[in-house]
């Protein structure tokens, strides 16, 4: 394949029904899954919440190649992948998804490339498949084409869980698989919300869950909608154990930063949901009682989304 996310895009999105199971260069390896740059006083509030680290992360080491899916069995190519996708594509998903994602010039998602395959099918096809080789998946995070992104990150993600698993568990593995992520991220790989919904918490989330969170201070802090939102949704990894004080306090960031694009303001919000919902609702009512005056309607609208009609509109009440 010439050079040319995992699960299903999540329903705070607001997927229609026929998006639901539908479905970005290819970085070297080469920057500290830590964050490269230290952090100054303006990214303190994350910082100050995270919990202590067992050990700083190390330097980024050359990637192994993943095995083979079977004993005798070639690894598969970029090639395979891409025949495999075509195989199952369809047009008229194309369409629907190239308007859906917003590729239209301007448009958050402009220049992106459909073939239309949903998301069942291309993770049949990666699965059938076996085990990318992380030279693959970079390949295929270098593809225009979205869906071909979309397998190199539920590749990527596959081998990281396999790195992370109890009987699998490989340290140094997973240290440069979350480097390569971050070098993807950054090299503009990672650029539509599905991307990054269906990768973020499952790499950055687990691997950041015990060290230094300096990095997601420095992906919010840069401005960038998909780096921010990297951020953001890497702490739902948090959150699923039961850690909500890095959330709390990016979201706490995004409202003094004053940003007020859509895409971000679902993001925050959902977040401070699944806080409510996950780890502790009285940690959700008191960030709203103290913010809710300041919060944009559609981040207040997630946010707000299962406490009963009158709470929700009091908090409404409150905005300016």
């Amino acid at each position: 394949m010439a050079s040319t996310s995992t699960g299903t895009p999540h329903p705070a999105e607001g997927v229609p029904a026929g998006a639901a199971d539908t479905v970005e260069r290819g970085p070297e390896p080469s920057v500290d899954a830590a964050g490269a740059r230290p952090a100054g006083p303006a990214r303190a509030s994350a910082r100050a919440s995270a919990p202590a680290s067992t050990r700083d992360a190390a330097r980024v080491r050359t990637p192994r190649p993943a095995p083979a899916a079977a004993a005798g069995q070639m690894p598969a190519t970029p090639d395979d992948v891409a025949t495999a996708l075509a195989a199952v594509a369809d047009a008229s998903d194309a369409l629907f998804l190239q308007r859906f994602f917003k590729t239209g010039p301007g448009e958050y998602g402009e220049g992106d490339v459909f073939i239309g395959v949903r998301v069942p099918a291309l993770r049949a096809v990666v699965k059938r498949i076996g085990p990318l080789p992380l030279v693959v998946i970079r390949e295929l995070l270098e593809s225009p084409v979205h869906e071909h992104r979309l397998a190199g990150l539920v590749g990527l993600n596959t081998l990281f869980a396999r790195a992370s698993a109890a009987r699998t568990r490989d340290d140094e593995e997973r240290e440069r698989l979350a480097a390569f992520y971050l070098s993807a991220v950054r090299a503009g790989r990672v650029n539509n919300w599905d991307l990054v919904d269906a990768s973020a918490e499952f790499i950055l989330g687990e691997y950041l869950f015990d060290r230094p969170r300096l990095l997601l201070d420095e992906l919010l802090d840069d401005g960038d909608l998909w780096w921010r939102r990297v951020a953001l949704l890497t702490t739902f990894g948090f959150i699923k154990r039961k850690d909500a004080s890095t959330t709390l306090a990016l979201a706490s960031r995004v409202l003094d930063i004053g940003d007020r694009r859509d895409l971000t303001q679902k993001a925050t919000g959902w977040m401070l949901r699944e806080v409510g919902k996950r780890v502790d609702r009285v940690l959700l009512v008191a960030f709203l009682d103290e913010n809710a005056h300041r919060m944009p309607a559609v981040m207040l609208s997630y946010a707000t989304e299962h406490l009963d009609a009158e709470a929700r509109a009091g908090y409404r009440a409150r905005r300016r």
